[in-house]
């Protein structure tokens, strides 16, 4: 069994910040969002996948010129296949980052040994992650992934991408302060991009309350480490 790949991004400085990395994109995700900028990768089988041997071939071409690899998705704890192409990446001596949205924590855990770091979205209050996902329970899978992830002490940044339709200024606000309250010391909101996404009436992207960036100034000093992303 091998990891089934939809993607792969060569050398990206923004998807584990501070370090150049090459994003595996792995192919499949269990949830629905609607302002998903990676549809393509939904799909269990991709219509482009990349052998994951070829993968390996150019991460062997890049020793000692990157940093570390990022598995991202689509949806990567979805995949058997994971811990093993970890595994084969560290050893070519490359740290190990994860993308994920939390969908399935026990797996989450079998892998947070084989990380060096985390990026864990979150996508809205618990109680109400169904509007997004449209998945009944993903709230309680995603606190129970966030409460793993915390509980391990790899390196992490939390963070959540807001849409005006989806997520009202109060309710940014609000889950700011239960994540604060639960632990979390490094928090990003970012602003919805249209970019790749398929849900025209998302991409119609209506107007905020307030700016983002205003929001955010509410929140600065419940984390160690904060930041507002709006491009």
């Amino acid at each position: 069994m091998t990891l089934r790949v939809g993607g792969l991004t060569p050398l990206s400085t923004t998807d584990w910040p501070g370090l150049l990395a090459a994003v595996v994109f792995c192919q499949g995700c269990p949830w629905r969002c609607g302002y998903c900028h990676n549809p393509d990768l939904i799909p269990p089988r991709g219509a482009d996948e990349i052998p994951w041997e070829e993968v390996l071939a150019f991460l062997r071409r890049r020793q000692g010129l990157l940093d570390g690899v990022v598995f991202s998705g689509g949806e990567p704890t979805l995949q058997a296949a994971l811990p093993d192409a970890m595994r084969a990446a560290r050893g070519l001596g490359f740290k190990i980052g994860l993308h994920t949205g939390g969908m399935y924590p026990g797996r989450l855990a079998a892998v947070l040994p084989l990380v060096d770091w985390v990026g864990l979205d979150v996508k809205a209050p618990f109680a109400d992650y169904a509007g997004i996902t449209g998945v009944a329970e993903s709230g309680t899978r995603a606190r129970e992934s966030l409460e793993q992830v915390l509980a391990s002490g790899v390196a992490h940044e939390i963070r959540t991408t807001v849409h005006p339709a989806l997520l009202a200024d109060a309710e940014v606000v609000g889950l700011a302060h239960d994540l604060a309250a639960r632990g979390v010391r490094r928090y990003v909101i970012q602003a919805f991009r249209s970019q790749g996404c398929r849900n025209d009436e998302l991409c119609r992207n209506p107007a905020r309350e307030r700016p983002l960036e205003e929001v955010g100034g509410e929140l600065a000093g419940l984390f160690e480490k904060f930041s507002v992303r709006v491009a």
